[in-house]
């Protein structure tokens, strides 16, 4: 049986106005009473608050975010890894910018070379690395992944990899957004596959590389609509790339709510908990819901965040047991 990995929750738990400290969103992580641990990499000025919620709260920050643009503050790369080490956290989930601080995109030998900087990073200290599947990032050209993967492992390094399909899903039925991940014409062909109901689909791919250690969950819907509450930091309206995962009270979001559509983000989550417990090899050990308060995602939302997320945990948990308990009784888990 595989072993079970752990259920963690966004520390962006409150909207962007509430003025909330680290121990009041350690606390409400804890008092939603059904994740393991907090995602949050704090940055060194808050660190010792943040190791101090953690003790108090006994909610670890077990894995944690960085946000880089190649060129610029590049010392941070290595020091994320420790200041990751000093929180405890055991994986840095790495959304690395498309473009350069000088406005190239990025190449293959620089995405390599900035992945192989912070593993050895992590070596020294124990803490792993892993790039994420993500918007305005270099792999939201989603070609690039599965060739940059293998030419790591190559090296004798062990790639890791964030999967985090609310970003492919929120693509599908929408030939813009996939045209700026380079896949608009394969998709059209058949060739590169966005839906996890379909065979050959991207998540498959990329589950099939055993590389997946950290998969994160957003609901989400195809041809997602924009989030009209956000604002870019510019003034610029966002993308969509989420959806309430229960329907909320009248007035709360700005667009109408069916659960059945739903149904696809699901399915990439499910496709992840159905390869982890059939796959001996499959890495899994972090799974977390992350329903922020971006622009692109919940920034408005009338609702509250952490029972959005807490809801979504909930579901995981459901899911996990029930698969499990199939799989222990013979039953397939797939039709």
């Amino acid at each position: 049986m595989a072993d079970d990995f752990a259920l963690g929750c966004t520390y962006n738990v409150f909207q962007r106005d509430v003025q909330a400290t680290p121990l009041q969103r350690f606390e409400a992580v804890r008092d939603a009473g059904v994740f393991d641990y907090i995602n949050w990499l704090p940055k060194r000025e808050v660190l010792a608050a943040c190791v101090a919620a953690a003790d108090k709260t006994g909610i670890p920050m077990t894995t944690g975010n960085y946000i880089h643009v190649l060129g610029r503050n590049d010392e941070r790369l290595v020091e994320s890894m420790e200041n990751a080490a000093r929180a405890g956290t055991k994986l840095v989930n790495v959304m690395l910018n498309t473009y350069h601080a000088d406005g190239h995109e990025l190449t293959d030998d620089e995405i390599m070379a900035t992945y192989l900087t912070m593993a050895e990073a992590g070596d020294r200290v124990g803490v792993a690395v892993s790039f994420e599947i993500h918007v305005d990032c270099w792999t939201e050209k989603y070609l690039r992944v599965t060739p940059i993967a293998r030419k790591i492992a190559a090296r004798g390094v062990p790639f890791h990899l964030t999967v985090d399909y609310s970003h492919v899903i929120f693509k599908m039925e929408n030939p813009a957004q996939q045209e700026i991940s380079g896949v608009r014409e394969a998709v059209e062909r058949g060739e590169t596959v966005l839906d996890p109901y379909e065979p050959g689909n991207l998540m498959q791919e990329w589950l099939d590389l055993g590389v997946v250690d950290f998969a994160q969950f957003r609901s989400v819907v195809p041809n997602n609509s924009i989030n009209a509450w956000g604002k870019n930091p510019d003034g610029s309206p966002p993308r969509g790339i989420f959806t309430p995962f229960v329907k909320p009270a009248l007035g709360e979001w700005h667009t109408p709510w069916h659960a059945y559509q739903l149904e696809a983000c699901k399915e990439g989550l499910r496709e992840v908990l159905r390869h982890h417990l059939t796959s001996p090899a499959s890495p899994l050990k972090y799974v977390i819901t992350e329903i922020i308060t971006l622009p692109d995602y919940a920034m408005g939302a009338k609702f509250s965040i952490i029972d959005q997320n807490a809801a979504s945990a909930r579901w995981i948990r459901a899911q996990w047991a029930q698969f499990k308990a199939m799989h222990a009784a013979g039953i397939p888990l797939a039709v």
